[in-house]
C-alpha cells in the first residue's frame, strides 16, 4: 500500500441528505396554508422527512441505475409479458401508496385534499421522478372509474377498493389475489402521435355493444404507460366511433390478457420507469363511458395528468435549485464561498424566483381542482355548496393547466441546465444528482401534449369556456395597480387576445403570457415585496434571456432565504 500523498481532498460539497423537504421550504408551507390544506401539514412534514432520509434518496438513485427489464416468458416457456423492477422501485412505490398520492384525494374528497396531494407529489418528485408515472396514471383514472356502473367489470365492488388501498402490491396476479391495484393508459400509436383521431386499434363487441359490455381488441400502442399496471384505459375504434376500453392485465376469472409487450422504450431519462410498445391479440376489455365518446373520456384523464406534469417540473426545478444553493454554500472560489459572490447570488436568486413562481401557480391550480368538484360524492356537494364557484374553478383548471404546463415545463429545462452549471464539472458527472435531474426534465414538456398542443388548448379554452376569461380577470384584478410593469403586460396580453386573426400564430405567446401574469399576480399578493418586485421586473414584459440578469438593487438575501435556510448571507 502506497504511503505517497499527492493532495488533501477539500473544497468539495458534502451530499445533501437527512433533511426535511417540507421544513426547508417556507414558500411551500405558506402556499399549503393559503390554499386551504393547513390541516394536512403534519402529514406533509412526515412525508418530507421520509423523502429526505439518506436511505430514501439512495433508493431513488438505485432505481435509476437499475432500470426495469422485460421478461417475455417464464422458465417453462409460458408467455408472461412481465416487467421486473429493482427492489428500490418497490420501496419508493410503497411510500407513495402508503401516503395515498395515487387515490386518496378522490377517495376522501375533503377540503384541501387536492392541495395537500399536490404538495406531497411535488416533494416526491424531488427525490425520484419515474415513480410519478404510475402514481399519476392511477390518480387520473380513479374519477373516471368512480362514475362507471356495474357491468362485465365490478368497478365499485372490486376495482375501486383496490385502487383506494394504501398497501402497495407489486405482484403480477389477478385482482382477487392482490392487496392493491394501479392503472395505466394507452393512447398514441405509431401513425398518429398527438392526432388521436388517427387511432387504428379496433374493438369488437363480444355480445351486446355499449357501456359496461365486453369487447375484443386488435391493434397496437406505440407508447403504453405503466405496462406492469393491473389495467389500462385504452382508446380504440368501435362501430360508434372512438371509444374508451378498460383492459385488465388478467381477464376476470380467466387467464392473463392477450396484451403483448413487444419491448420497453429506451428513453433519455425516466429510466426507473417502464414505458412499452404493445400489441393487442384479441385482448379482452370493457367499454368505459358512452360509445363513441372515448376521446372525451381519455382527454379528461389526460387533463388531470397535465397538472402532475406541472408539479413534476416544479419538483425537478426545486431539487436542482436546492442542490445548487447547497453546493454554492460549501464550495469556495476566489477566496470566499460561491454563494457570497455577487454574480452567483444573482443567478441563484433568479432561479429561486422561477422555482417559487412555478410552485405557487401549481398549488393555486390544485386549489381550483379542489373547488371544481370531482370524485366520490362530488355531484351533491358541488351542486349544493359550491355553485358558481365550482364553474369558475373548472374554467380556471381548463385554461390554466395547459398554460402552466407549457410555460413551467419548458422553463424548468433551461433552469435545471443553469443549476447544473453552478456545479461546474462536478455537475456533469453521474455520481452526483444533477445529470439524472437534467435528463428527467424534458419529459414533462413532451408527455400528455407537446408545447403546441398546450398552446392551442389554451386558445380553445378561452374561446369555448365562457367563464374562463372572467375567472382569469378576477385572479389578475387582485394584483392590478401595484406594479406598472404588471399592468402594462396585462394590457398587452389583452390586446393579443383581441387580435383573433393572429391568435393561432401567437398561441404560445398568449399561453405563456397567461402563465407569467398569473404567477406574477400570485407573488404580488402573497410573497415578500422583494420577491414580487424582482419577478415582475424580470419576467414582465420580458419573456427570454438567461438566468442571472436581475437588475441592480434586488434583495437577494430575502429571495434566497425563502429558497433555502442560511442562504441569505
Amino acid at each position: 500500500m502506497s504511503s505517497f500523498a499527492t493532495h488533501t481532498v477539500q473544497n468539495q460539497a458534502p451530499a445533501l441528505e437527512d433533511y426535511s423537504l417540507y421544513d426547508t421550504d417556507p414558500a411551500l408551507r405558506e402556499a399549503v396554508r393559503r390554499e386551504g390544506a393547513e390541516s394536512w401539514s403534519g402529514d406533509l412534514a412526515a412525508h418530507g422527512a421520509w423523502l429526505g432520509r439518506a436511505q430514501t434518496l439512495a433508493a431513488g438513485a438505485e432505481a435509476n441505475r437499475c432500470p426495469p427489464r422485460l421478461l417475455s416468458y417464464d422458465r417453462n416457456g409460458h408467455r408472461i409479458d412481465h416487467v421486473e423492477f429493482h427492489p428500490a422501485w418497490n420501496v419508493l412505490m410503497s411510500g407513495i401508496v402508503a401516503r395515498g398520492l395515487h387515490s386518496r384525494a378522490w377517495a376522501q374528497p375533503v377540503p384541501g385534499a387536492q392541495v395537500a396531494r399536490a404538495a406531497a407529489y411535488l416533494m416526491q418528485g424531488q427525490v425520484e421522478a419515474g415513480t410519478l408515472c404510475p402514481t399519476t396514471m392511477t390518480f387520473a383514472a380513479v374519477p373516471l372509474l368512480q362514475r362507471e356502473p356495474a357491468g362485465a367489470v365490478d368497478f365499485a365492488g372490486q376495482w375501486l377498493p383496490a385502487l383506494y388501498s394504501r398497501e402497495f402490491d407489486a405482484a403480477d396476479a389477478p385482482l382477487a389475489a392482490k392487496r392493491s391495484a394501479l392503472i395505466g393508459m394507452g393512447l398514441t400509436e405509431k401513425q398518429g402521435g398527438s392526432d388521436l383521431r388517427a387511432v387504428t386499434t379496433r374493438a369488437t363487441p363480444l355480445g351486446a355493444p355499449g357501456r359496461g359490455n365486453a369487447y375484443q381488441l386488435v391493434g397496437h400502442k406505440w407508447f403504453f404507460s405503466v405496462p406492469q399496471a393491473d389495467a389500462h384505459l385504452v382508446l380504440a375504434q368501435t362501430d360508434e366511433g372512438l371509444s374508451c376500453l378498460f383492459v385488465p392485465r388478467w381477464i376476470p376469472d380467466g387467464p392473463r390478457n392477450a396484451v403483448r409487450v413487444r419491448r420497453l422504450k429506451d428513453k433519455l431519462g425516466n429510466r426507473s420507469n417502464a414505458s412499452a410498445e404493445v400489441e393487442f391479440e384479441d385482448a379482452w376489455g370493457v367499454m368505459v363511458g358512452e360509445p363513441g365518446r372515448g376521446l372525451a373520456v381519455l382527454l379528461e384523464m389526460a387533463a388531470t395528468t397535465r397538472l402532475d406534469c406541472v408539479l413534476g417540473s416544479a419538483a425537478l426545478l426545486r431539487q436542482a435549485l436546492v442542490q445548487s444553493i447547497h453546493h454554492a454554500q460549501h464550495r469556495h472560489a476566489f477566496g470566499k464561498p460561491l454563494i457570497a459572490q455577487p454574480l452567483m447570488r444573482n443567478v441563484l436568486a433568479d432561479l429561486a424566483l422561477e422555482s417559487e413562481a412555478a410552485m405557487v401557480l401549481a398549488l393555486r391550480l390544485a386549489r381550483a381542482v379542489d373547488g371544481r368538484g370531482g370524485g366520490q360524492q362530488s355531484g351533491q356537494q358541488n351542486g349544493q355548496e359550491r355553485g358558481q364557484g365550482g364553474a369558475q374553478n373548472r374554467a380556471l383548471v381548463r385554461v390554466g393547466t395547459p398554460a402552466a404546463k407549457l410555460w413551467i415545463c419548458k422553463r424548468a429545462i433551461s433552469a435545471v441546465a443553469e443549476c447544473m452549471e453552478v456545479w461546474g464539472g462536478n455537475g456533469y458527472v453521474e455520481e452526483g444528482p444533477m445529470p439524472r435531474i437534467y435528463r428527467e426534465t424534458p419529459v414533462n414538456s413532451v408527455w400528455e401534449g407537446s408545447g403546441n398542443v398546450m398552446a392551442l388548448d389554451v386558445l380553445r379554452a378561452l374561446q369555448r369556456e365562457p367563464d374562463a376569461l372572467p375567472a382569469l380577470e378576477q385572479e389578475f384584478a387582485a394584483a392590478a395597480g401595484q406594479h406598472r410593469a404588471f399592468d402594462q403586460a396585462l394590457a398587452q396580453w389583452r390586446s393579443m387576445l383581441a387580435d383573433t386573426s393572429q391568435a393561432e400564430f401567437q398561441a404560445r405567446r398568449i399561453a405563456c403570457g397567461l402563465a407569467r401574469l398569473w404567477q406574477a399576480a400570485l407573488l404580488i399578493q402573497h410573497a415578500p415585496d422583494a420577491v414580487a418586485q424582482a419577478f415582475v421586473a424580470s419576467r414582465l414584459p420580458a419573456d427570454g434571456g438567461v438566468f442571472g440578469e436581475l437588475a441592480a438593487g434586488v434583495d437577494t438575501s430575502v429571495i434566497l432565504s425563502r429558497a433555502w435556510p442560511a442562504a441569505a448571507c
